[in-house]
């Protein structure tokens, strides 16, 4: 009778645990502030997205999908420019195959790939952008930033793309 008790109360344990699991990773939310919790939890800083998230979704293979009302530009170390859906796949530490995301690199708009804190007592944040890897202070991340849509830079961005597909 103990043994079957036992074998209960593990498996009741293991439920609370998958469903408790499920529901952080698993739903949308339209809480913007939840995204920055969902981060830190993940030992990655809050600041990586900024505020105007507007929600959400983490897919059970872990694939994060981020929606903002539109494009923005946000200022870290670089600019930053946000498109209205960017995504990657969410790991502890990483967010790896990032989409929708984009770096100002001496003059040019380069795409963010992959963005890694390997150890958060580094205070190292690694940003690969395709051509090279950028170690960022974990400071410059901290906080969520504002993200404001200038429309003169995106007005070059557009054309700068549309040169490089020219060139193809």
């Amino acid at each position: 009778m103990a043994l079957f008790r036992s074998q209960n109360l593990s498996l009741w344990i293991s439920m609370i645990l998958f469903l408790g699991f499920c529901s952080c990773f698993c739903c949308n939310s339209k809480d913007d502030s939840s995204i920055h919790e969902l981060l830190r939890s993940m030992g990655l800083p809050a600041g990586l997205v900024p505020k105007q998230v507007k929600s959400y979704t983490v897919a059970e293979n872990g694939r994060l999908e981020v929606f903002l009302d539109g494009p923005c530009m946000a200022k870290y170390e670089n600019r930053v420019i946000f498109e209205s859906v960017f995504s990657a796949n969410l790991s502890y530490g990483s967010l790896i195959g990032v989409e929708g995301m984009s770096q100002e690199e001496l003059f040019l708009w380069l795409p963010v790939k992959d963005i890694i804190v390997n150890y958060p007592t580094s205070g190292v944040v690694l940003i690969d952008i395709g051509v090279a890897h950028k170690q960022l202070s974990l400071s410059l991340f901290e906080d969520p930033p504002d993200c404001s849509i200038p429309q003169a830079a995106f007005g070059n961005r557009l054309r700068n793309q549309r040169a490089f597909e020219s060139l193809r």
